[in-house]
């Protein structure tokens, strides 16, 4: 007999496998929250799909795929624009110019040059539908751990939030989703995955893809500019698919990135409801009890404040000194589920620690943001938003580099578990941007899904 957990939820319990962790149990084996009575009784639906990927004609892959979009920076864009005349930044974030027009802009030259590769057998479409076992072998950094992360690709049905099937954890902004809806009514295809989230403590799927992955080569393999390895292998065999679309039959899930491309997806679902393909969202699913599934942090370091003095903050807010960087790292390698710890360092060279008792529920991220700086510090939610004074760092050393370099503070995290991010997401809530940073990201082009029907 599994745990027996109370789902605060829903009002009932639920027993979960035998072997989950209680923590677990309580955040990720319940069943969804009740859903809206307008939507039929499901969960999960996933779908074998016949993308399109690049041939022999393209060249290299490891010069012809990206980072998703948003981690895309002007120095990458360029590197990329420069690999391959047919790199797939050139339909995700390519070259604005002066001289564009309504008529001759980056999304109307995105449907060409998608156009004019797949008539020039550069893309071509897989002869039979699939499922696509995906997996990432990396380096965590600051740790130095290897990992492999596991996970499949295919195809997720796009569900209102309401229909309690997939859950969010992060808030998104306008912006971002208009670009990427330009991008979707033009080219009417999805370059990338939603990165999804589901529950299989058993690893049932993991061993399916498991046996896949050892029956063949892959069909890609490539190495990004993080080091990571990504391999990919097709699964066409029915009995094989079936199994691992029943398994999921199940599943609730939860956004881990691609908040602002799944919401497109929704919206140009309900904008062109003839598009019977439009209902359906490329993603790459992976398990939440997979050794692989890493979360790293994401620092704040913040420059510009006006009459600011960092050690006068630090002993506002009760933080006591630490001796260096490495004791900061050390205390952070013991788990204190029980405290809120905040690492500061300042532009001295100086290392404190914000230290107090976690109130049920709270989270880091959430007392950094509103209690630190915005009670103490006065930056609101929207200088937030709007990035003012604050950088985003990953990796610990980097951020304390960036204060030796300059700016005025960093404030250190600890990253977040899946327990919290799924607590967070399955209660209704969001939170902070930049508040998880799954690693590594799933690269864009590896499978493309066009809406053609």
């Amino acid at each position: 007999m599994g745990h027996v957990a109370s789902d605060k939820l829903s009002g009932g319990e639920t027993v979960c496998p035998k072997g989950s962790r209680t923590d677990r149990a309580f955040v990720l084996c319940r069943r969804p929250p009740r859903r809206d009575p307008r939507y039929p009784d499901r969960l999960a639906r996933i779908f074998p799909f016949q993308p399109y990927r690049y041939s022999a004609k393209a060249g290299s892959v490891e010069k012809l795929v990206t980072q998703p979009y948003d981690k895309i920076s002007p120095e990458m864009q360029a590197r990329y624009l420069s690999l391959s005349p047919y790199n797939l930044v050139r339909l995700i974030l390519g070259q604005r110019f002066p001289s564009d027009t309504g008529a001759d802009n980056v999304y109307t030259r995105a449907a060409g040059l998608l156009r004019d590769w797949i008539e020039a057998g550069v893309l071509e479409r897989d002869a039979e539908p699939g499922l696509y076992a995906y997996f990432q072998k990396f380096t965590v950094p600051d740790t130095g751990e290897t990992r492999e992360r596991k996970g499949f690709i295919g195809l997720g049905a796009v569900e209102d939030y309401s229909a309690g099937v997939v859950h969010r954890h992060e808030q998104t902004l306008s912006g971002p989703k208009k670009d990427r809806m330009e991008l979707l009514r033009h080219t009417r295809a999805h370059f990338g995955q939603i990165f999804m989230l589901y529950p299989d403590p058993e690893l049932a799927i993991d061993r399916i893809l498991d046996r896949a992955a050892a029956s063949e080569p892959p069909v890609m393999e490539v190495k990004d500019e993080y080091d990571a390895v990504h391999r990919v292998w097709k699964i066409t065999d029915a009995s094989t698919i079936a199994r691992i679309v029943g398994l999921m039959a199940d599943k609730k899930l939860l956004i881990a990135d691609g908040h602002h491309r799944y919401e497109t997806a929704l919206a140009f679902h309900r904008e062109d409801r003839g598009l019977k393909d439009a209902e359906r969202v490329m993603m790459t699913f992976v398990n939440t009890h997979s050794p692989g599934l890493e979360i790293l942090a994401t620092h704040r370091v913040l420059q510009g404040l006006a009459d600011f003095r960092p050690m006068r903050f630090a002993n506002a807010i009760g933080a006591r000194r630490l001796a260096n960087i490495e004791e900061l790292k050390r205390t952070f390698q013991s788990a204190a589920p029980g405290k809120i710890r905040i690492g500061l360092a300042v532009e001295s060279g100086e290392i404190c620690l914000y230290e107090r008792d976690r109130k049920a529920g709270e989270l880091d991220v959430r007392v950094l943001h509103d209690e630190l700086l915005g009670d103490v510090l006065g930056i609101s939610e929207e200088a937030v938003r709007e990035q003012k004074h604050i950088e985003y760092v990953r990796g610990l050393d980097a951020a304390y580099a960036r204060v030796r370099q300059g700016a005025q503070i960093a404030f250190l995290l600890e990253p977040a578990t899946i327990e919290q991010v799924a607590g967070v997401a399955f209660s209704g809530s969001v939170m902070p941007q930049k508040s998880t940073d799954f690693y590594p990201k799933l690269l864009s082009g590896l499978t493309i899904y066009k809406l053609e029907q």
